[in-house]
């Protein structure tokens, strides 16, 4: 694999690393800036809104720039939000920057996935992929844990000011690494015009596979996102355990990213027909032995594994159902990611909201997966089949 994808991925690593490390700063900042924590909430919210719509316009906006110009901004702009977020002493400047951070955030990784599938020979996009997005799972074992320990020790602001200063390789490893050539056959002239990329969203094998992509990452991040109390109350453990879990989780998804991503380009039919009906027995076995924290963190483990290894085969087939969009694909992939990221912990909090208990959220990724396999088993091969056998 070249090089600079390591490069992309280091930069995935940082911006992971901030989306996902104020589910422990969160109390810290309601009490400094003086806001329900409740509301302070709404920093996650607006994130992951600002994703999905950032994505689009972002990859739109910037179609016919050359990538390397396009990543570099993206950086600057994300390094530039966490600067104003660390000083800023008002709630409603940190939440429009938190909104801006997701837009870099949102139309670098949109550009990264476009660019990496030039990068590659036409059939490894799954294990482009994999490389690009083991940068977020390796944030959630080591980045956002460290990121939590920052923020304890030397407060919340902290973390933003690390954050930016580790902006400062990743935009280094993009000067180098990418050149001006790479993604030249997304951003040259010969690319499709907007209209037609666009057209692209009608057509039913990418619908397909935007909607079982925000399912299956829907369900994960119900579950993720109220992991601790179940941790805590559910099976009775002690605070630290949350930190293990959440790298165990961590550790599971990074080995499922890597090892579908090798699998996901010649043989994504077995990964979804195999792992898919896994995945959703593996909710039902957590949500019925959650009591249990031994079974507990095995199952986390097992999860993160297949959760990953699941979505990410996934979002290569949105890949490869977009490939008449080539500026627009990684957009469509980072959109199906965020709805699931956006919807999921709603949906989540719903269900604890209904009185349905503490497991209401694993519950509903339960649903959410079953919900999945419904699509797969009706797609059959339209989900699998390569762009040759479509235009066959």
């Amino acid at each position: 694999m070249p090089f600079a994808l390591y490069l992309l991925a280091l930069a995935v690593f940082v911006m992971g690393t901030s989306e996902f490390m104020l589910a422990g700063l969160l109390p810290a900042i309601a009490t400094e800036l003086d806001v329900p924590v409740g509301t302070a909430g709404l920093l996650t919210s607006a994130f992951a809104a600002g994703m999905v719509v950032g994505a689009p316009l972002m990859a739109a906006f910037a179609r016919r720039w050359p990538p390397r110009l396009t990543l570099i901004v993206c950086l600057l702009v994300f390094a530039g939000s966490h600067v104003i977020g660390a000083t800023t002493p008002l709630f409603s400047i940190l939440l429009i920057t938190r909104v801006l951070s997701a837009f870099a955030n949102a139309g670098f990784l949109a550009v990264a996935l476009s660019t990496a599938t030039t990068l590659v020979p036409g059939n490894q996009k799954g294990r482009a992929l994999s490389i690009l997005l083991s940068g977020t799972t390796i944030a959630t074992v080591a980045g956002v844990p460290a990121g939590a320990l920052l923020g304890t020790e030397l407060g919340w602001r902290a973390t933003f000011w690390a954050i930016t200063i580790l902006c400062v390789p990743a935009v280094l490893g993009v000067i180098r690494g990418i050149t001006n050539t790479a993604g030249q056959t997304v951003a040259g002239a010969s690319s499709p015009r907007l209209r037609a990329e666009l057209r692209q969203l009608a057509t039913p094998r990418l619908i397909l596979a935007m909607a079982l992509g925000a399912l299956i990452n829907g369900g994960t991040f119900a579950a993720f996102t109220f992991l601790a109390p179940v941790v805590t109350e559910a099976a009775s453990l002690a605070e630290g355990w949350v930190s293990v879990a959440l790298v165990m989780f961590g550790i599971g998804s990074f080995l499922g990213v890597t090892i579908a991503g090798r699998m996901s380009d010649q043989r994504p039919g077995m990964v979804l027909a195999v792992g898919g009906p896994l995945l959703l027995a593996g909710w039902i076995v957590m949500a019925l032995a959650a009591s249990h924290p031994a079974a507990l963190m095995v199952l986390v483990l097992v999860q993160g594994f297949l959760s990953f290894g699941v979505g990410s085969t996934v979002i290569t087939r949105v890949l490869y159902a977009a490939s008449g969009a080539p500026m627009m694909s990684g957009s469509y992939a980072t959109a199906a990611l965020n709805i699931g990221a956006a919807a999921g912990p709603v949906l989540g909090a719903l269900g604890l909201a209904t009185g349905l208990g503490l497991l209401a959220p694993v519950w509903v990724a339960s649903a959410l997966t079953a919900m999945a396999l419904l699509i797969i088993f009706l797609a059959g091969r339209a989900l699998t089949e390569t762009d040759a056998e479509v235009n066959r």
